[in-house]
């Protein structure tokens, strides 16, 4: 697996959980999944408490748009949108085995409240142009430009997220990342993000339990 500077907290690797029955699973044949995240495992399921209530900014219906307009559910042709199943698989059969990447593109200070176990925070603005560490956050991505233009056979799968259908920070990402030529069959959008999947109880990284 090639070594990368935004690699160093990749997941080694992944595992359907076997524990005992769950009243809450994530689909009918799974109850959770294990994750090896740096040497100490990570289970990845729902909140079993069936009374258990958003109480964090998540619960706001209306914010000013702008910035909080309504995101596409498409972000250019080629680009796949993604579900929580497929974020799921995603973390077991393409960032397990190193070939992709889970992008939390949020500012830190909203990834240090709590992000999906495996991301990684890449802020949706040091992808763009304007940021002089752009070149080399995309040869971190596994980009190449030896021969003077961008060159991506050998880049990262890269699932996206931010807060949800509502913030444009990961549209912003994908475009940038677009606009330099990165393959859209290579970049997946998890449109949802933290709003849905805190609504469906999923484990964050500051989750209690």
């Amino acid at each position: 697996m090639k070594q990368h500077i935004v690699v160093a907290c990749l997941i080694a690797g992944f595992a359907v959980g076997t524990a005992s029955a769950q009243d809450v699973r994530i689909t009918q044949d799974m109850d959770k999944v294990s994750v090896n995240l740096n040497g100490a495992t990570v289970s990845i399921e729902r909140n079993q408490n069936q009374g258990n209530r958003l109480t964090s900014e998540f619960t706001k219906t209306s914010r000013p748009c702008p910035p909080f307009c309504i995101q596409p559910m498409s972000l250019g042709e080629g680009v796949s949108t993604y579900g929580e199943l497929e974020v799921i698989s995603f973390l077991q059969n393409d960032v397990a085995t190193g070939k992709g990447l889970l992008i939390d593109t949020r500012l830190p200070d909203w990834f240090e409240k709590g992000s999906i176990p495996g991301a990684v925070n890449l802020p949706f603005s040091t992808l763009e142009e304007n940021n002089p560490f752009r070149d080399e956050i995309l040869r971190a991505l596994g980009a190449s430009d030896a021969s003077g233009s961008w060159e991506f056979s050998s880049a990262f799968g890269l699932t996206l997220f931010c807060n949800g259908p509502w913030c444009e920070q990961t549209t912003r990402a994908v475009n940038a990342l677009l606009g330099v030529g990165y393959p859209p069959e290579k970049l997946n959008y998890y449109r949802g993000g933290m709003q849905n999947w805190l609504l469906l109880g999923l484990t964050t990284t500051n989750s209690d339990g």
